[in-house]
């Protein structure tokens, strides 16, 4: 058993996981080397899809960790620490990704959403957790910071659908003058 960690240390995060409805990867974030392989991480997240899938509960100790999870219509997210983690600050973690990506998709959090809008999960991924440390949990900052990382792109770095998009405004604005 490891010793308990008694000096005061930032809050972190293992891993941050969305899988869909088969238990599928469609996004995964390891912080440490706990799963150091693929293979290991795959087999982690079909251990854990198979635990939670069922449940109603927001939280399970799996393997020596702290998981807390949410599911919303074919997608499940997940929020994974520490035994020694905090739930409370876990469970903001994921309701603030939540709470955000729900926001970016307008409400409509589901797996084709997600799939066409991956870039804005990894940004707020980005800004509410760096290197397994928690930075932010309100959603609203998450969500004003992603919009702004979005619109200082330039456009030799743009996607093609952020071309086709921001020339969809241009001229719509231009028509409704």
């Amino acid at each position: 058993m490891e010793p308990l960690i008694l000096e005061p240390s930032l809050y972190t995060v293992k891993a941050i996981l969305i899988l869909d409805n088969d238990g599928d990867r469609l996004f995964a974030k390891y912080y440490d080397d706990t799963y150091p392989s693929v293979k290991e991480q795959k087999a982690f997240e079909k251990n854990i899809f198979n635990k939670t899938h069922r449940t109603d509960s927001e939280i399970a100790l799996l393997e020596g960790l702290t998981v807390v999870y949410k599911s919303s219509i074919d997608l499940y997210f997940y929020v994974i620490g520490s035994s020694y983690e905090n739930e409370l600050m876990l469970m903001a973690v994921l309701n603030c990704l939540f709470d955000s990506l729900s926001q970016m998709l307008r409400k409509n959090v589901e797996k084709r959403a997600l799939l066409e809008n991956m870039e804005g999960l990894f940004l707020a991924v980005d800004e509410i957790v760096d290197g397994g440390v928690i930075l932010e949990s309100d959603p609203q900052q998450v969500v004003h910071r992603v919009a702004l990382r979005g619109e200082d792109v330039p456009l030799t770095e743009q996607t093609v659908s952020q071309v086709l998009q921001s020339a969809k405004e241009q001229i719509k604005w231009s028509l409704l003058r």
